[in-house]
This record gives C-alpha cells, structure tokens and sequence, in this order.
C-alpha cells in the first residue's frame, strides 16, 4: 500500500483454516496488518490467534502453506507440524521456464505440452520435484538462451533448488489436506488491493491500521457480532 511516509510498502495478510477429515474448508480465520520493518506486529497477532485454535483443538494436525519467502519459512516451521510452498506459486516457475525452453510461436503447442506434464507429474508424483529441479538445471547448464530467457530459467532452477523439500504435493492430497494458499491470496485481494490501493490512496499509517482492523472484523464469520458483544459486556476501553 501506498503510505504518506515511506512509499509503497508491502503489508501483511495471514490466514488460519479449520478443515475437516474429508478436506472441507469449515471456518477461516483472517487478519493482517500495515507495513511494518520486521513484521513483530503481524507475527504477534498471528501468535494470538494460532494459540488460541491450539488450545481449541490440540490433536488437530497443523500444516503451513506460504508462497517461499525465507521469513515466512523461518516463522511457521517451529508453529506446525508440516510445511509446503503453495502448489501455484511453484506452477508459476514451471511456466516461466517452459516460456524459456520453448520460446517463439511456433513452439506454442510444444511448451503447452510440457508444462501441462510438468504440472502432473509436481502434484501427483512422489519425488518429482527433484526430478523437475534436475531437468530444468541440466537444461539451463547445456543450452544457449537469450538473456531475459536465462534469467527466467534461472530463476525457476533457484526457486526450486530452495524448496523442492516442500514440494511433495502427492502426499497431503492423499491426507485431503490443499495444497494452495487460495485462501490468503483472496484474503489480500479483499483485505488490501481493493480497500486501500485504489487510485489515489495514500494512508498514514494509523488511518490505515484502523481500516485494517475493521477488516478483521467483517470478514471472518462471526467476529462482528463477536466484538460487538464484549463491548456490551465489558464497555469500551
């Protein structure tokens, strides 16, 4: 979001789902905060209400599912049991280096093919992000691409060096557990892009807070009455 002091900065969103045994999305929990160097703020909320669903349900298995960021891999491996890179931000890298491996028109029907089997073999495959990395970097060390090509396929050789560990998708689809994080980027669209970045926002930080909050509030079910209760209850401090 764009702020009066700094510029644009990158603001949080985090989200906690209860599933069932069969996989169904039953309640969703959503929060965030503004932009923040380090993000303490963010993680401590995060840290409320994770630990309030934990003494909730302690026997419920918990996993992770983050876009790659180091920080956010850091955060949420000693917070649960299972961690995994979301399954389209890894789909992403697979198309960037099937534009690099098969550039030009006439090679369209090609690259389709290949990022289509590339696609099969990541979510249903055991060990195929291995096999993916090896592919892609043997590609990269024995062929001439142009420059903004190379830099594409390198990127996607690095991102799945960094996480190919967290890329075992054939394993939480038998458990019925997703293997998406759909659900936080929704939350951003909702919490952030359409509330605040519109043409010709910019926010000081605690205007910016304040709708945040708000946010909170109408957009995880039950929590506007929730609120509203406890003030009638213990007043407003």
């Amino acid at each position: 979001m764009l702020l009066t002091e700094g510029g644009w900065r990158e603001s949080m969103v985090g989200t906690i789902s209860l599933h069932d045994r069969e996989g169904q999305r039953l309640h969703t929990i959503q929060m965030g905060a503004t932009p923040e160097y380090g993000k303490k703020k963010f993680y401590g909320r995060f840290d409320q209400e994770l630990s309030k669903v934990k003494e909730r349900y302690p026997k419920a298995s918990y996993v992770a599912i983050a876009d790659g960021a180091r920080s956010n891999g850091s955060y949420l491996r000693s917070r649960t049991d299972r961690q995994w890179v979301d399954f389209w931000h890894a789909v992403g890298y697979l198309g960037q280096a099937a534009d690099a491996l098969f550039s030009g028109k006439r090679q369209r029907v090609a690259r389709k093919e290949w990022l289509d089997q590339a696609c099969h073999r990541l979510k249903s495959q055991p060990g195929s992000a291995t096999r993916l990395y090896n592919e892609l970097k043997e590609h990269l060390d024995s062929g001439s691409f142009k420059k903004t090509d190379k830099e594409h396929l390198l990127a996607s050789v690095t991102y799945f060096k960094n996480n190919q560990s967290k890329m075992h998708y054939s394993r939480p689809q038998s458990d019925h557990l997703p293997i998406g994080s759909g659900v936080t980027e929704a939350a951003c669209k909702t919490w952030v892009k359409q509330r605040l970045c519109n043409s010709g926002m910019r926010w000081k930080e605690a205007g910016a807070q304040a709708v945040v909050s708000l946010r909170g509030l109408t957009h995880t079910d039950a929590r506007w009455d929730q609120c509203w209760r406890k003030l009638d209850q213990y007043g407003f401090d």
